[in-house]
Formats: structure tokens, sequence, C-alpha cells
């Protein structure tokens, strides 16, 4: 599938399902794209769908079935998107927390595969039956503990709001858990 250049045609890509419950479409939306006029769509349309099916069936779908729905708070980056949050980042703006174009290739950019030439894809979600039935300091472990024990992930990043949680799947899993939710830092 080529970069989609008309609304037909990210149509057509937003409508790519990637899992039972989860469409392409899902991981596209970007508060930084949509505020700063950008366009949020893969230059590789075909990794991009790769990573994210992957992503979607061996980790969001098997969550989703044991915690409840699943929202989607950030999921697919274009390298302009990225970039942008990243620099904005530096400047010292609330809200934008990406990393660097590289170390985000195989992450949350899709499209491109990390500097070891492997794909990966990643999604920031929440859970909001998790959140209301653990709000206590450090019940984001239970749901850390549960997807160590159930699921090949490569990263997990959890954070204090609604213990929201970046989940990272990658060709080399690296099951690596940070937090910067209490207790911070390296978790696994």
């Amino acid at each position: 599938m080529r970069k989609p250049t008309s609304v037909d045609a990210l149509d057509r890509l937003g409508r790519v399902r990637l899992s039972k419950h989860f469409f392409m479409r899902d991981m596209l939306h970007s508060e930084i794209a949509q505020f700063h006029g950008l366009t949020n769509v893969p230059d590789d349309p075909d990794l991009a769908i790769a990573a994210g099916t992957k992503l979607c069936e061996e980790l969001l779908e098997p969550i989703q079935e044991r915690w409840g729905r699943i929202t989607i708070r950030s999921a697919y980056r274009s390298c302009e998107v990225n970039a942008l949050g990243n620099r904005l980042q530096a400047e010292g703006k609330a809200g934008y927390n990406c990393a660097s174009n590289e170390k985000n290739y195989g992450a949350h950019i899709w499209d491109r595969c990390d500097a070891d030439g492997r794909m990966g894809a990643m999604a920031c979600i929440a859970i909001p039956a998790f959140w209301d039935a653990h709000q206590n300091e450090g019940d984001w472990q239970i749901l850390a503990r549960w997807i160590d024990e159930k699921l090949d992930y490569s990263q997990l990043y959890f954070y204090p709001r609604l213990w929201a949680v970046n989940v990272g799947w990658h060709e080399k899993l690296k099951r690596r858990i940070d937090s910067y939710a209490a207790p911070k830092g390296r978790w696994r």
C-alpha cells in the first residue's frame, strides 16, 4: 500500500483491521498532529500495518480480554509528528513526551525499523475498568505483573494518570518495565 495522499486513500488505510477489535484508524489519532495541523500517516503503510497487527494481536487483544475495554491514548506517530513532539518537549512545553525519532523507530514510529533493522510498535493505553478498581498508590504493578507473567511484551512504561501504560511489541523482546508512577524507576 502506498502512503495515503487523499482522503479516500486515508480512509482505506484507516479501515485496515489489525485484530479482532482494532483498526488502523484507532492508531492514527494524535493530539500533537491535530493541534499543529499535521497529517499523522505512515510513509510505509505496509510496515506500519505489520507491526501494528503484532502489537494488537499479541498484546492489546489479550489485555482487553482480561481487563476490559482499552482506550488508545497515543499509538502510531509519523516522523514529522514525533519530531515536533520531541522538539517541543525539549523547549519545555507541557504535555509533549516524545523521545527522539531514532529512539522511537520500532516503537511509536511503526513504519521505521530500529537501528538493528527490527520492527516494533507501541501504543499508550488506559483501561478505564482497571483504573476504577485499582487507584491506590502502586496499583499499576497489578497490571504490570499480569502482563509480565502472561504476555510476550518488549517494553512497558507506566504513568501516574489513569495508570496509562506504553505497551510495546518488538521483534527482539526486551521485557523491560519502567514506571513514572510511584514506585518510580525500573521495575524489571
